[in-house]
């Protein structure tokens, strides 16, 4: 058995750290390797950060594409070589959206609208006004394959392709870069991280699709520190690596963009 309370003492999500113990228990007892749902950002680093270091066990992240935010955990005993690739299966959603923006989360809440879990659904993503494509299960592809729904007053509908088939987001090379700013508010660094104004950036935050930390932030005013990070949609990350005081007392930023 594992040391469960101290893998829990002060974990962010105590509930689904607690699934992805157990599921490392089985694979020591049955020595079968076992794949997870998929996961959130944030759970999945926290798994990786606190059952990483078990002796015994190996863990290898996949979300069906490089840079996925949502993946899937394979765990698997370190004297076992098993196939890395996760069980995944790409997914069509298609509508007309040409007069009602589209975003991923409307995207997802219409996959769960028909009966989809969230832990069946990988990330989702817009292609244009026609729809979008994501990746899930492949028992979720199955039950969506061919099957309508909606998108406020949108018909959707689904079909199964296989990964090959998608488009995935586009994958932007990881940079560093430099900035002077005046405060540590996120929407400084945010517009000197994103290349973006800062009324853009406010207008992003008051929209809910900039993200610290994975989690929504409603304060652009809000002051970072090192090892923050930013996620806005569609754009990438941000990470503030350093930050340090100018003789003028302004703040020398060191960001890394990915």
């Amino acid at each position: 058995m594992l040391p469960r309370e101290d893998l829990l003492d002060g974990a962010q999500d105590p509930g689904g750290l607690t699934v992805l113990i157990d599921l490392a228990e089985q694979v020591l007892r049955t020595w079968q390797p076992a794949w997870s749902p998929f996961l959130s950002a944030p759970l999945c680093e926290e798994t990786l950060a606190r059952l990483g270091s078990l002796s015994e066990l190996t863990w290898v992240a996949d979300g069906g594409y490089p840079g996925a935010e949502r993946q899937r955990l394979l765990c698997h005993r370190r004297d076992d070589t098993p196939d890395a690739a996760a069980p995944v299966q790409g997914v069509l959603i298609e509508g007309n959206f040409l007069f009602d923006p589209l975003s991923p989360d409307d995207l997802r809440k219409a996959l769960q609208d028909m009966g989809m879990d969230e832990s069946s659904l990988g990330d989702l993503w817009v292609r244009g006004d026609r729809g979008g494509q994501g990746i899930c299960t492949p028992s979720a592809a199955e039950a969506l394959h061919g099957r309508l729904g909606a998108v406020r007053d949108v018909e959707i509908r689904c079909e199964s392709r296989p990964l090959e088939q998608l488009q995935p987001p586009v994958q932007r090379s990881v940079r560093t870069l430099q900035t002077v700013e005046a405060s540590c508010r996120l929407d400084a660094i945010a517009s000197a991280g994103f290349g973006l104004s800062r009324a853009k950036i406010v207008t992003h935050v008051k929209a809910g699709r900039l993200r610290l930390n994975w989690e929504s932030v409603r304060q652009a005013s809000r002051e970072l520190v090192v090892g923050d990070r930013l996620q806005l949609q569609d754009r990438g990350s941000v990470e503030v690596l350093s930050l340090t005081r100018t003789k003028r007392e302004r703040w020398r930023v060191e960001l890394r963009r990915s």
